[in-house]
């Protein structure tokens, strides 16, 4: 398999990491994620559990499921990469079989779905920002907070395409710039800020506030403008110029607490953020005037 590009897809807002095998011209889904998500169980030692028995039963039966199971590196809770069980879209059918589920039926639908969004958008990119915009409306985010998300995705595309240039490897060096990036600007390393607001599969850009959201994209903006200047080579090098964007960062959010008396790394996360957007009264601005 050639190197797949990282994806979350969104079932019944549960995230599934899928990774899609460009070569193959084909989706790889997390079992696991597949597993939690027909089970409905939030315990991910309880789905390691239930998957270690399934393949079991599966192989004392004489099924070639298990067999056929395949390994990829994927991004865990802390931001790290690890090997685990990854099956194809045919294997994911199969698997269904095998677990009873009321949420069998409408999986199987989201699943073709899913192969079908990917033709559609090798047609036409934009669709895949659309599809990310109705997802992130349908999870109950401000258009100002969507507004910002996409861009980020942006922006954040930019800087990896430098790192591409430098020649710094997708997966660990990946994680370990982002990381330090977290480290420099925020205080915090990218486990703990995750900690900090409580997550644990979720994605970390998907519950920053706006404020935060806005500070990560002048770190990786920074760090990419620096790079598009000096040019480095490797990860060493594009190691320092993370850590210089990510400094501009770091001085912006310094003085913002200064202004403000009150920290920017905030705890809250998406579903606080929705309903605080939920619950916000509706105020008339100082200075306005009712007509």
């Amino acid at each position: 398999m050639t190197e797949p590009q990282d994806k979350i897809k969104l079932f019944e807002s549960q995230q599934v990491r899928a990774e899609w095998d460009a070569e193959a011209e084909k989706w790889w889904f997390s079992v696991l994620d597949i597993i939690a998500v027909l089970t409905d169980q939030p315990d991910y030692k309880k789905v390691r559990n239930y998957w270690k028995w399934l393949k079991n039963k599966l192989i004392a039966e004489g099924s070639q499921l298990v067999s056929v199971t395949n390994q990829l590196k994927l991004t865990a809770a802390d931001g790290k990469k690890y090997l685990t069980d990854v099956a194809d879209t045919e294997q994911i059918l199969r698997l269904v079989q095998s677990i009873p589920s009321k949420r069998a039926e409408p999986f199987k639908q989201w699943l073709a779905q899913v192969g079908s969004e990917r033709l559609d958008e090798t047609v036409d990119p934009e669709l895949s920002i659309d599809r990310a915009i109705q997802n992130y409306r349908r999870l109950g985010y401000s258009e100002n907070w969507i507004n910002q998300r996409i861009k980020s995705i942006e922006v954040r595309k930019a800087l990896t395409d430098e790192w591409d240039k430098a020649g710094v490897q997708r997966g660990q060096e990946y994680a370990a710039l982002t990381d330090l990036m977290s480290r420099v600007w925020s205080g915090m390393a990218t486990r703990e800020y995750k900690q900090h607001k409580g997550l644990k599969k979720e994605n970390l850009r998907d519950n920053m506030t706006n404020t935060e959201l806005v500070l990560n994209m002048l770190a990786e903006v920074a760090a990419t403008d620096i790079s598009q200047v000096r040019q480095p080579e490797g990860f060493k090098q594009s190691a320092a110029v993370a850590q210089e964007g990510a400094k501009a960062a770091k001085a912006a959010r310094l003085q913002l607490e200064k202004s403000t008396g009150k920290p920017v790394v905030s705890k809250l996360n998406a579903k606080q953020l929705a309903q605080a957007t939920i619950d916000q009264p509706l105020t008339v601005q100082k200075g306005s005037r009712k007509k």
